[in-house]
């Protein structure tokens, strides 16, 4: 997919004594672009319905782990019924926005099983969808107004994505998507520019949190953070239509997130962004996971598959090294320096992001399910331990220039090289660009495998009858009414949902 047409800004840092005009700022300019209005196409609608419903799977099928349950009783007590539906509850069943949003995208992430984006910082662009989805149905929204507002939001992620570092200065993710949520939720609601700037930066100031969250001992904090990003964009939005300002420039300012947080970043940053009336298209710069482990890991998966066919027995591998680009080789490698990557012990929360588990595993089994695949007796096979220690990443030149030297996100290539070296000392080697699912690789995921991906996640929790309301819904998404947007979710079967809230009180 070829970029529609860009406009190039340059934003440059405030120095201490000098303005830094507003029309000039980054969030200006992301406001901007929210602000204007274009015209949708069928290309796009189709990608929105596609990553709604990859959503509604990974999120039903994690609805009754801890996190979610937790999310989950705490916005039930906050029963609005002119608000919005909670994943896996009858949809006459309504809460305020803000909670539903908070629940919903706590969903969303906890399988950490949906879309990506690869640029200069990877995320999960579909994290915006739980928060602009539940402001819809609480504002009376159409179908066309949330289509084109979730493609905002994803335009708005993407570009920051493509100009701006976070995780070199060990800064997370959802520093990009809060602004990217809430400029959604701006042109959701048809607001200004004048709006919608001053609450980019109010959710851009309260969207920074360190990498400490995924890394070392985890608790559920990736699983959360979307959801509380979430929250404080419609906070953030709603104190702006009162009337309220923000801190400013909140990224270039000589006291900002550019010039105090990210040290590891040029002077200068440049920004592309759509011209006016430019569809924006960069949801379909994106791509979803088909299997449930960090993005880096699902080729690595893939290429598992393959090489297994070539080994009569994982016990007559004496080592399997990988080669990689850095970003796989620090965050999800043994570069990392964490030894919880290859601990069976750990949660699951960090061997989803354990290079050495994922190939391990994968190449044990020749399959991989979201629950299975971590299960505890899983993890705690003798056998798979003592080929999970012999497993150890590398950083590749070679892939990090299939990876850093190219500007196309779809064209990044995010695999890697393994060599298997045998007992007998015979090498296997096999390598891989891109996972199968991957808009380039072996077999891209199209409408059809998405559906098939959230089947496989709804089996045995939602009826068949109200899997075929909710598509029919989808296959009409941008068509829908006010009515059929506040019914875009999907029940379960009765008695599945764990809603003992009472055992799982707090202070409201």
């Amino acid at each position: 997919m070829s970029f529609h047409i860009m406009k190039s800004f340059k934003i440059k840092l405030q120095k201490p004594g000098t303005k830094l005009e507003k029309q000039n700022q980054l969030a200006w300019l992301i406001a901007n672009m929210a602000a204007e209005d274009w015209n949708l196409t069928k290309e796009i609608s189709d990608m929105v319905g596609n990553r709604i419903i990859d959503n509604a799977g990974v999120a039903i099928a994690a609805l009754n782990n801890k996190a979610v349950k937790i999310a989950r009783a705490q916005a039930m007590k906050f029963e609005n019924n002119y608000g919005s539906t909670l994943f896996g509850l009858d949809q006459s069943k309504k809460y305020d926005c803000q909670w539903a949003a908070w629940a919903n995208a706590v969903a969303v992430r906890e399988l950490d099983f949906h879309d990506n984006i690869m640029a200069k910082e990877t995320c999960h662009p579909g994290d915006c969808i739980p928060t602009i989805l539940a402001v819809a149905q609480q504002k009376n929204c159409n179908g066309e107004e949330l289509v084109k507002a979730i493609a905002t939001s994803y335009e708005t992620q993407l570009r920051l994505s493509l100009s701006i570092a976070l995780n070199p200065n060990r800064i997370d993710h959802v520093g990009h998507l809060g602004p990217a949520i809430t400029s959604g939720l701006g042109k959701l609601l048809k607001l200004d520019t004048e709006t919608i700037y001053q609450a980019i930066q109010w959710s851009a100031h309260t969207s920074v949190f360190t990498r400490q969250g995924r890394k070392g001992k985890l608790s559920s904090w990736k699983a959360y953070a979307p959801g509380l990003v979430g929250k404080n964009a419609i906070d953030a939005i709603d104190r702006a239509i009162r009337g309220d300002t923000s801190p400013s420039p909140v990224w270039e300012g000589d006291y900002g997130i550019v010039q105090i947080l990210l040290k590891k970043i040029s002077e200068e940053i440049k920004i592309q962004l759509p011209e006016t009336n430019e569809p924006r298209e960069g949801i379909l710069n994106t791509f979803t996971k088909e299997h449930s482990a960090g993005y880096h890991g699902n080729s690595l998966i893939d290429l598992a598959f393959n090489m297994r066919k070539k080994i009569k027995d994982t016990k007559e591998i004496r080592k399997i090294n990988i080669f990689t680009k850095e970003y796989t080789h620090i965050v999800m490698g043994s570069g990392s320096n964490d030894k919880e990557k290859y601990s069976p012990e750990a949660s699951r929360e960090t061997l989803d992001h354990s290079a050495m588990y994922i190939f391990a595993v994968a190449l044990e089994d020749g399959e991989w399910h979201h629950e299975k695949s971590y299960a505890e007796n899983r993890k705690k096979r003798k056998e798979t331990i003592d080929l999970w220690n012999k497993i150890e990443t590398f950083e590749s030149d070679e892939w990090n220039k299939k990876y850093y030297d190219v500007s196309d996100p779809l064209k990044k290539a995010q695999g890697a090289k393994v060599e298997i070296i045998l007992n007998n000392n015979d090498k296997i080697t096999d390598q891989l660009d891109y996972a199968n699912a991957h808009p380039k690789g072996k077999t891209p995921f199209v409408r059809e495998n998405y559906i098939n991906k959230m089947k496989k996640l709804f089996k045995n929790i939602v009826e068949e009858k109200e899997e075929e309301r909710f598509l029919n819904l989808i296959d009409n998404l941008s068509n829908l009414n006010q009515d059929e947007v506040k019914r875009l979710n999907v029940n379960c079967k009765e008695g599945f949902l764990n809603l003992d809230n009472n055992k799982i009180k707090g202070i409201y």
